[in-house]
């Protein structure tokens, strides 16, 4: 018999669940945009929604999984609910912060998978990260390489590939919220 997801260790988790990593495919976008559709049904009118991740950035390679993010005014309890009354299964849960999936199957990932991040209003360095790289394709390129460079190191140990990756993430996204104060604009798409 096999052991479902909530049953599986860690480890069990990221053997089935592996680093992967792929050119850019136009449909992750396409994906987003589904999605989309189904999640402004069920949110609040306010709700501010997302494409981050590196799916949202043309010409670098990336986890085939899209990430959106939400930022809510309402209670985060109150929409985590709604979330999980519609298929996106709680992932973790910090205070302020909640975080879903969607696509991960006791035979490993599905066609469409999603990470979900849910989020109070103005909780969201992952959209200046993602503008940053847009604006600066050559830092994109740079990311593209380090994410490469760590793929095969943490295939299977994706706590470790996401914190190999951290102080990118953190240089960058302070320049971005740096530059975003400095021209008074708005990052909010």
């Amino acid at each position: 018999m096999q052991k479902k997801l909530f049953e599986m260790t860690l480890e069990e988790l990221w053997e089935l669940f592996p680093i992967i990593l792929e050119e850019h495919n136009d449909c992750w976008n396409d994906y987003y945009l589904e999605e989309v559709a189904k999640l402004k049904n069920i949110l609040p009118k306010d709700a501010i929604i997302n494409h981050i991740g590196s799916t949202a950035i043309k010409d670098i390679w990336a986890k085939p999984i899209v990430d959106i993010l939400i930022e809510i005014n309402d209670n985060l309890c109150d929409v985590s609910l709604i979330l999980q009354n519609n298929g996106w299964i709680k992932m973790n849960e910090q205070e302020n912060r909640v975080s879903f999936n969607k696509g991960y199957t006791e035979n490993g990932f599905a066609e469409k998978v999603y990470h979900l991040h849910l989020r109070y209003t103005g909780d969201n360095d992952e959209v200046y990260f993602r503008d940053y790289l847009i604006t600066h394709p050559e830092i994109a390129k740079e990311y593209e390489t380090l994410k490469l460079s760590l793929w095969k190191k943490f295939e299977h140990n994706r706590d470790g590939y996401t914190e190999a990756k951290g102080e990118f993430i953190k240089k960058y996204t302070e320049l971005a919220k740096e530059n975003d104060n400095l021209c008074g604009k708005s990052k909010i798409k």
